[in-house]
């Protein structure tokens, strides 16, 4: 993590959007708590697939906004679980912007999460003992 200038990652994006108009903050540039909310969409996505069920966001640290995100950028999330204990786990998130008119990519925000599976009555409860198998993912055209 915090290498501004490395390589987009080569596999499917767990989120792929639009930067729109109403994403902007006052300034007219997009509001780096909408970015800070599309990863946590993409670190829940894993999360509730490591924890084949209902996960919890319950810290963010490491957040790093490494460059600007423009209005009409695409934007992709990337994210993988890099450790898990008991009930939680922590999720790795890298969010990439590339200009609509262009294919060069760049690093524009990274950011560890922590998740907590949850049961029915959003109490933790214990992951499932056997991880996910990794399931091969095609590469991202470039």
């Amino acid at each position: 993590m915090l290498h501004k200038d490395a390589k987009m990652p080569d596999e499917v994006p767990v989120i792929r959007t639009i930067a729109m108009p109403a994403d902007t903050n006052p300034a007219g540039d997009i509001f780096g708590g909408w970015l800070m909310s599309q990863m946590d969409l993409a670190a829940g996505n894993v999360a509730a697939r490591a924890a084949r069920g209902r996960a919890a966001t319950v810290a963010v640290d490491a957040i790093a906004f490494l460059g600007p995100v423009f209005v009409g950028d695409e934007v992709s999330l990337f994210g993988r679980l890099v450790s898990r204990g008991r009930t939680s786990m922590r999720i790795e998130v890298e969010a990439w912007r590339r200009s609509r008119d262009a294919d060069d990519t760049n690093k524009v925000t990274e950011a560890v999460f922590t998740f907590v599976a949850i049961d029915e009555n959003r109490r933790p409860r214990p992951l499932p003992e056997v991880p996910l198998p990794e399931v091969p993912m095609p590469a991202v055209e470039g």
